[in-house]
């Protein structure tokens, strides 16, 4: 079977799955604007395109992101063109389809199944739209307008997709019910034999000091530090955790950008913002106890988390993030936000402790609780362990239902464009 994959990232979602299905002897070709030059990847054939044209000065701001896509979308089109002239024919395509690459393959390729990663469609009910009052202004009919024409994207795609695949149920869920019956739902994979405890794990930080288990180290962890993932939450809960927590070390990962929601206003990062609300509230000498690490490597992130004892997690309803489900591989206390993204993967007083989002207070008492309580710690550390080993390993659980998809996608009888 040929199999084409389209990340603007590439692999991104399909790290795992492309040099899989290159190993089972399918012939994978992979199109990136990532790449400059073609490459053979793990078995899997990486070739290069580039995104041509440019965003239009002053247009209406509600369609500069689809302007973006349908421009990404138009430039891999071109690149599928001459692949076609060459006389490559996918029976399968796989697509992240977010950035709008894969809006024209279908006509390019009509016969070919259209397999796409289905991450998120944007809903305008209050529990999106409003969940944090502190930073959602009323619901305006521009607000409205808006998101409804960022689906554009989602709402072409649902068009011309013969199957999509989503990695949790709640995202899955945000979808209109005429996706549904095209949907499945598994999670791309937590490589459980990697990410594992380590009694002997140690952590370095910046200043010279080496954490170990033996020190009280609560973790957090964000792709940036931002209001989307509950920092705001856990920086305003810090002046307390250090006043009744004298040992312990706060260690914090994340960027200084935006990943999702709005950007600040104040000409700062979110990060600073509440670092500087919060900084006059903390003496000296707990400041010094409180570590940004900012962007890590890998290995770096899995020995924070192999030395964490209480681990932090707050998320808006939104995309889980990985990073739980790696934290719970390895063994942590898991204390995490009661919203429906995390109720899906962890269950109270049995994998984890959950709070409210907005309870600064709880989330403080239950903490220190956790930290006072090893015997706690260790039974839900090992049961969080557990459930992920059973319900989120890459190798004996996703790995194969994302190949078993990808073979009842390329029996499906294709779909073709639409008017």
């Amino acid at each position: 079977m040929k199999i084409l994959c389209i990340h603007q990232n590439f692999p991104g979602q399909y790290k795992h799955l492309a040099p899989e299905l290159a190993r089972l002897g399918h012939e994978v070709t992979a199109l990136t604007p990532k790449v400059k030059e073609p490459t053979l990847w793990n078995g899997v054939r990486v070739l290069p395109y580039e995104i041509r044209g440019s965003s239009t000065k002053d247009i209406h701001p509600y369609l500069t992101d689809f302007e973006t896509k349908i421009l990404r979308g138009v430039s891999c089109c071109n690149a599928a063109l001459a692949l076609k002239k060459q006389g490559f024919a996918p029976d399968v395509i796989l697509a992240h389809h977010g950035w709008g690459e894969s809006l024209f393959l279908k006509d390019v390729w009509p016969h070919a199944r259209l397999g796409l990663y289905c991450e998120l469609y944007h809903r305008t009910t209050p529990e999106f739209l409003a969940f944090d009052p502190e930073f959602a202004s009323p619901a305006s009919i521009s607000d409205l307008q808006r998101l409804r024409l960022k689906n554009l994207n989602n709402r072409m795609h649902e068009e011309v997709m013969d199957a999509g695949i989503s990695p949790t149920r709640f995202q899955a869920g945000t979808f209109p019910e005429n996706w549904q019956d095209r949907l499945s739902v598994a999670h791309d994979g937590i490589d459980t034999e990697h990410v594992v405890p380590d009694p002997a794990a140690r952590l370095e930080l910046d200043d010279g000091t080496v954490l170990t288990r033996n020190d009280e180290v609560i973790t957090f962890i964000n792709r940036n530090l931002e209001p989307y993932r509950g920092y705001h939450v856990f920086m305003r809960a810090l002046p307390e955790i250090l006043r009744r927590r004298p040992n312990a070390r706060i260690t914090l990962i994340g960027g200084d950008e935006v990943s999702y929601g709005a950007k600040p206003t104040q000409g700062k990062s979110w990060k600073q913002i509440f670092i500087d609300e919060v900084r006059g509230q903390i003496p000296d000498a707990d400041w010094a106890r409180v570590h940004f690490l900012g962007r890590v490597p890998y290995a770096r992130f899995l020995s924070m988390m192999q030395v964490s004892r209480v681990h932090v997690y707050l998320t808006y309803p939104f995309v889980l993030s990985w990073s739980l489900l790696e934290a719970m591989s390895a063994g942590c206390a898991i204390l995490a936000s009661d919203t429906a993204p995390v109720r899906e993967v962890l269950t109270e007083d049995e994998t984890g402790w959950l709070v409210d989002f907005f309870d600064r207070e709880a989330l403080v008492n239950r903490l220190c609780t956790l930290l006072e309580e090893p015997q706690t710690r260790d039974r839900l550390g090992s049961a969080a362990r557990a459930h992920v080993r059973a319900n989120y390993d890459l190798r004996g659980h996703c790995l194969p239902k994302h190949v078993e998809w990808v073979t009842r996608l390329a029996a499906l009888e294709p779909r073709p464009p639409q008017d």
